[in-house]
């Protein structure tokens, strides 16, 4: 409570004792005349006056105490009114922070907003394309389920195509048609020719006895080599349809077949080790060439036997597949191709001999052409200086009778016929001589 109204009410409990004593000493005022003696009423008076001061003591006292306690309390309330005002304070601070906050983080969001704008434009654009690519998906799905049906069906016919093949190559005469075949595809690929580079079935007689290679491929410088594409593979056929990562009895039986195209293979290479082709032919190379139309049919039996192929060139035998046949068939050919440009320079080197042989022979004939055109001239001019220094002076005497007619003069020929230069054509050269000195470069 506020110590000015403490005070205000202190001094109305004042007044009030004041008029209260002043009551009491009236009355006794009144009863000590009722009684008519002095004594008494001052007597009384002083008793009363001592029970209102002590009265009056003990009310101020009290006032001091509740003035004390509500001072007190004044002082608690008035500090709590100032905690309660900081914490006001504080709160206003806090809620005009707050406010500022998010005044603040609304205008970074607005600006963060604008900037993600454009993302979000491709992020709609994004979402549109990834809905076109699903729905793309979905049909390429179909197409591709579509293809793989018909890549199933088509591997289907293609293994029902595969197994007849097969079944065909199993024939001896139809496995020798597809070797001779894919020998003719090869030899063609390389750019050679049939009866100029190469003849087929061409027939050799030999210490060995007669023969008939598929092929006689024919080398620069008359040199031949043989060619043979009769080549068993039964058994590779049989391993072929079992597969590779087969274990236990198919594992098993598929190395077995293996193992016996390996042994069919040397057989055939001794086979035409003892057939001596190259003795039947002229000028060849002790070897002959065994075609062999399939490169699996090649590495799998390297893989099998890895000493087959030194086998076969202490045979004299060349095994050869389909790239490795092209590519000395290749060889061939450009040995050919070089054999007929030697050839060629060394008609040209010929032709340019005679021809130069024969420049220096027209030399001698343009030489004496010049000599007659030279006389020519001698002569002429002759003949003018004669007509000049003779004729004329006697014709102009007769002129003097018909002065119309005039003679004229004849010009003479001061110029000589020009001389040879060139040493080719000046040089003296015989029928029997090489005039032209030899070019190394012309000489291939």
């Amino acid at each position: 409570m506020d110590p000015v109204v403490l005070l205000i009410i202190g001094l109305v409990l004042g007044l009030i004792v004041g008029a209260a004593l002043g009551v009491v000493v009236a009355r006794s005022r009144q009863a000590g005349a009722a009684t008519g003696t002095a004594a008494v009423l001052e007597a009384r008076h002083e008793t009363a006056l001592s029970e209102l001061r002590a009265r009056e003591q003990a009310a101020q006292a009290q006032l001091a105490a509740e003035l004390a306690f509500t001072q007190a309390t004044a002082d608690a309330l008035r500090e709590q009114v100032s905690g309660l005002q900081q914490q006001h304070r504080e709160l206003m601070e806090r809620q005009r922070l707050d406010q500022q906050a998010h005044t603040e983080r609304e205008r970074v969001e607005s600006r963060v907003l604008q900037a993600l704008t454009p993302v979000q434009e491709n992020l709609r654009a994004m979402q549109h394309k990834v809905t076109e690519l699903e729905e793309q998906r979905s049909r390429q799905h179909g197409e591709l389920s579509q293809q793989l049906r018909s890549a199933t069906e088509s591997e289907e016919r293609l293994r029902s195509t595969a197994e007849a093949l097969a079944s065909a190559l199993k024939s001896n005469s139809t496995r020798g048609v597809w070797g001779e075949t894919q020998l003719r595809n090869v030899v063609e690929a390389a750019g050679l020719i049939e009866r100029v580079d190469f003849d087929v079935q061409a027939s050799i007689t030999s210490d060995a006895g007669a023969g008939r290679p598929d092929m006689v491929v024919h080398l620069p410088g008359g040199k031949n080599i043989a060619v043979d594409a009769k080549v068993p593979f039964t058994s590779y056929l049989e391993a072929s349809q079992i597969a590779v990562t087969a274990t236990g009895e198919e594992g098993a039986k598929r190395e077995q077949l293996i193992r016996a195209h390996v042994k069919a293979l040397r057989s055939h290479i001794d086979t035409l080790a003892g057939k001596t082709y190259w003795a039947g032919l002229d000028a060849s190379p002790e070897m002959v060439i065994a075609f062999i139309p399939s490169e699996s049919l090649v590495s799998s039996a390297l893989e099998a036997d890895p000493s087959i192929m030194d086998y076969a060139f202490s045979k004299r035998v060349a095994l050869a597949s389909p790239v490795t046949l092209w590519s000395v068939l290749k060889t061939v050919a450009f040995s050919w191709q070089q054999d007929v440009l030697t050839a060629d320079a060394k008609q040209l080197f010929d032709l340019s001999k005679e021809l130069y042989a024969r420049l220096s022979r027209l030399s001698d004939h343009v030489e004496k052409l010049g000599r007659s055109i030279e006389r020519s001239v001698k002569d002429y001019n002759s003949f003018v200086g004669s007509l000049e220094r003779q004729v004329l002076p006697s014709a102009r005497k007769l002129s003097a009778l018909d002065e119309s007619k005039v003679l004229g003069t004849l010009p003479g020929i001061e110029e000589t016929p020009r001389l040879l230069t060139a040493f080719e054509l000046t040089s003296t050269t015989d029928d029997d001589t090489d005039p032209m000195p030899t070019r190394p470069e012309l000489v291939s």
